[in-house]
C-alpha cells in the first residue's frame, strides 16, 4: 500500500477508532490513543444540529493533531443527503493534505463510489493535491450493498477496504441486534470478506456496541481475526487495546513467520523455488503474503524492528 506522510508503506486496520467531528476534546483522544486508523466522522456521531458547524472543528483537529502513525479519515454525510456535497469540499479543501482515507457510508451501488472517486479527482486538482493520493473505504451496510459488495470493491482504484456496518445493516433486514453478532450476520460478514479479499482489500468488521463490556469485545474481535477480518471498529478508545491485541500475532506466530519467509528466500535464490516445505507445511507466494503480513502487524506494535 502506498506511502503517505511519512507514515508505514504497510498500513495495518486492527483497530479503527471513530469520533465524533464536533468535539474537539474526542479527536484530541483518538490522537492519543493507539489506534490503527481514526475516523472523524460527520455522520452518525455527530447530530444534525452540529454537522455543518463540525466540519471547522474537523479541520482543525485534522490540521493540529498529530496524525503521523495513523491512518486519518473522514466520514462524511451519506451523499443521498443535501450534507454530502459541502462535506466534501470543506473538508478536501482545507484539510486534503492531511487526509488519507475517505470512509463512504451507506454504499449500495458501485456507480456511487465512481461518483465519488471522481469528485475527489476534481477537488484534489482544485486545491493542488496530488491525484488518487485519497484512499477510500466503504461501508456495506444493507442488504443491497451485501448483494452488490463485490462490485463495490472493484469500482475504484482508490478502494483500500470494506467494513462491514451492522447496525444499519440490522435496520434494513430486521435482524436482531443481540450480543451474538456472528451468528445472526455470519452470511453478511464472510460476503463481506470474500469481495475485499478478492478484490486484494481489506476487510473490517463491525463494532460491539457494548463498548464498556471488554470480555464481549475480546470475544468479538477473536471471532473477527478467525473469521479473516483484518481488523475491527472501536467506538470508544477503551476497546483500542483489546482488539490490537486480538488482531496481533502473537509471539510463537511472530517466531515461525520470521523462519518461514527466510527459508523461502533461501530456496529463492540457492534453488529458484517457488513452492517449498517448511515443517509440515507448503509454502509458496500465496502464503508468504500472510506471513509478511503478520510481520508487518508485529511491526506496528512494537514487537519487532
Amino acid at each position: 500500500m502506498k506511502q503517505n506522510g511519512g507514515k508505514s508503506s504497510v498500513w495495518v486496520r486492527r483497530t479503527e477508532l471513530t469520533t465524533p467531528a464536533h468535539s474537539m476534546k474526542m479527536m484530541s483522544g483518538a490522537a492519543s490513543s493507539k489506534a490503527d486508523e481514526v475516523m472523524l466522522d460527520l455522520e452518525d456521531a455527530c447530530a444534525m444540529s452540529q454537522k455543518v458547524g463540525a466540519r471547522k472543528t474537523l479541520v482543525e483537529a485534522a490540521t493540529t493533531l498529530d496524525w503521523s502513525r495513523k491512518i486519518l479519515a473522514f466520514r462524511p454525510n451519506n451523499l443521498r443527503t443535501h450534507f454530502f456535497f459541502d462535506d466534501m469540499v470543506d473538508i478536501i479543501g482545507g484539510a486534503g493534505k492531511h487526509i488519507d482515507v475517505l470512509i463512504l457510508p451507506k454504499t449500495e451501488y458501485p456507480d456511487e463510489v465512481n461518483y465519488v472517486d471522481r469528485l475527489l479527482s476534481h477537488l484534489e486538482l482544485k486545491f493542488g493535491l496530488p491525484v488518487g493520493r485519497i484512499g477510500l473505504e466503504v461501508l456495506i451496510e444493507s442488504s443491497v450493498g451485501i448483494l452488490r459488495a463485490e462490485e463495490i470493491a472493484r469500482s475504484s482504484p482508490r478502494m483500500q477496504a470494506l467494513i462491514f456496518g451492522v447496525a444499519d445493516y440490522s435496520g434494513d433486514t430486521g435482524a436482531l441486534l443481540t450480543t451474538d453478532i456472528f451468528s445472526a450476520y455470519h452470511y453478511a460478514k464472510q460476503k463481506t470478506i470474500a469481495a475485499a479479499k478478492a478484490a486484494g482489500l481489506d476487510a473490517v468488521d463491525c463494532v460491539t456496541l457494548k463498548f464498556k463490556d471488554l470480555a464481549l469485545t475480546q470475544k468479538d474481535a477473536e471471532m473477527a481475526r478467525a473469521m479473516g477480518f483484518d481488523g475491527k471498529w472501536a467506538i470508544h478508545p477503551g476497546q483500542v487495546d483489546v482488539i490490537n491485541k486480538a488482531f496481533t500475532p502473537s509471539p510463537e506466530e511472530i517466531e515461525k513467520a520470521g523462519k518461514i519467509i527466510a527459508a523461502y528466500r533461501q530456496a529463492d535464490v540457492e534453488k529458484g523455488l517457488g513452492a517449498i516445505v517448511v515443517g509440515e507445511e507448503m509454502v509458496d507466494r500465496a502464503t508468504i503474503r500472510v506471513e509478511e503480513r503478520k510481520l508487518a502487524i508485529a511491526r506496528k506494535a512494537g514487537l519487532l524492528h
